[in-house]
């Protein structure tokens, strides 16, 4: 219940903006707007404001909405009302109406990235944990349980990282921009800090996944080797282990984090081509309140993506370390800005990548993933609620800055050369391009809906 309604809330709250950016705009150049819908279909709700020439309605489908102008092209015009036409406005008008309402999304967004930053956000702590083997954090010289004061890419000035979600967008964007990233460490212990850079251009990486994050060698923040809580009938409750255990060593191994005890987990999978519904026994030393103890663990074996790995069926690793990150009113602003602009460059370079080839086309998400994330974090409270709308709203914004006939970026493109000419573009052309807009974006949905019926199977 609670992913259908987020879900609803969700979709309302974008639909609703990016309508009332087209309408505000529009009334503000005198234009005429005849109704402003959420949804498509059957009315099931509407309703004027007084003295308003405007019908405001609730559809029954809440998958889209419009916004209806007085236009010449769609019913004839009261020579009286011709100057209140869509039509009959000025180009920059028309232009500034149709790129209203992607804009009303970007603008939404930042605001909603200003009021996460004025509140104040609980994050794991920029403390990073055991490099992966042979991963590029390892060949730079990190070895865990390092602090990150500060990052910069190349050319850079240095800034403060606040913690380890400010780390890991770095990495990402690094990654997907092919630019090193410098990082100043230090922690309690050592109070002169030291500087390794993370060779990040050398990933090559088409899009951020599971594997980008494995090669870089930062998988995420340091924590001790705890176990939490334990699955029943798995591999850790058959062999003794209790929540509250901490792991001192896996067979010689010394373990000193979570990650590095994560890692010797999954590590201990057989090689391809072994059937086996269990990995060779491991030693485990471990401390139970204070008092050695010895026990013998058999991790089960499964099968994720084609590749074989281990589990033990318990959480693995105490909770991390946890700062509140607050910024004041200007700067919280001036972040939601940054981080607005950001994300919509690395949404288009990704969206590119699709484009050509270089990028999988499995990074599309449909209704059914945008719903399933709508009730995952509305579960974890309001503030990731809205970091989630706050991506989903740049997302729509730049979706429909896209050079395609049906979305508004196509009009727009319809009004730069009718700017460079001087004449709009004919009849027949825009029927053509509306018939090519609809199957790119038909298929844009099937291949989004595909996605997400093969991730809620997977």
């Amino acid at each position: 219940m609670l992913t259908l309604i987020s879900f609803v809330v969700t979709l309302g709250i974008l639909i609703a903006v990016h309508e009332y950016g087209h309408y505000r705009v529009a009334v503000a150049c005198g234009i005429k707007v005849l109704k402003f819908s959420i949804g498509f279909g059957k009315p099931i709700y509407t309703w004027r404001l007084k003295n308003k020439p405007t019908e405001f309605a609730i559809g029954m489908l809440p998958l889209g909405g419009y916004v209806k102008m007085l236009d010449e092209r769609e019913a004839p015009v009261d020579p009286a009302e011709r100057h209140l036409a869509f039509n009959a406005q000025p180009l920059k008008s028309r232009a500034a109406v149709v790129a209203a309402g992607p804009a009303a999304n970007l603008l939404l967004a930042v605001l909603l990235y200003a009021i996460v930053n004025w509140s104040g956000l609980q994050e794991p702590k920029a403390v990073l944990a055991s490099p992966v083997a042979g991963s590029l954090a390892e060949q730079a010289g990190l070895r865990g349980q390092e602090t990150v004061q500060q990052a910069a890419f190349e050319g850079d000035a240095l800034e403060t990282v606040r913690s380890f979600e400010d780390l890991r967008w770095r990495l990402t964007q690094g990654a997907l921009d092919g630019r090193d990233l410098t990082l100043v460490l230090g922690d309690d212990s050592a109070p002169v800090s030291r500087t390794v850079l993370l060779a990040l251009s050398k990933l090559d990486a088409p899009e951020a996944d599971a594997q980008l994050f494995r090669k870089i060698g930062i998988l995420g923040p340091w924590t001790r080797p705890v176990i939490g809580e334990v699955m029943a009938g798995g591999a850790a409750e058959k062999s003794g282990l209790r929540a509250g255990d901490v792991v001192q060593r896996v067979d010689d191994r010394a373990i000193v984090d979570g990650q590095q005890l994560r890692e010797t987990i999954r590590g201990s999978a057989p090689s391809s081509g072994e059937n086996s519904a269990a990995a060779a026994p491991q030693r485990w030393q471990i401390l139970r309140s204070g008092q050695p103890l010895v026990l013998q663990v058999s991790p089960q074996v499964k099968q994720e993506g084609g590749v074989a790995v281990a589990r033990i069926g318990a959480y693995v690793g105490e909770p991390p370390e946890f700062v509140t990150v607050r910024y004041g009113p200007l700067d919280g602003l001036w972040q939601g800005a940054v981080r607005t602009w950001e994300v919509s460059l690395l949404t288009l370079k990704m969206m590119g990548k699709m484009v050509i080839g270089e990028a999988s086309l499995k990074n599309l998400s449909g209704p059914l993933t945008i719903a399933d994330y709508a009730g995952k974090s509305a579960s974890l409270g309001w503030s990731s609620y809205l970091l989630f709308l706050a991506l989903i709203s740049v997302s729509l914004g730049v979706l429909n800055l896209l050079p395609l006939p049906v979305l508004d970026g196509g009009h727009l493109m319809y009004y730069l050369w009718e700017g460079i000419t001087g004449r709009g573009v004919s009849d027949v052309w825009m029927d053509r391009f509306q018939r090519g807009g609809v199957a790119i974006l038909l298929g844009m949905m099937s291949v989004a809906l595909f996605n997400d019926v093969a991730r809620l199977l997977g």
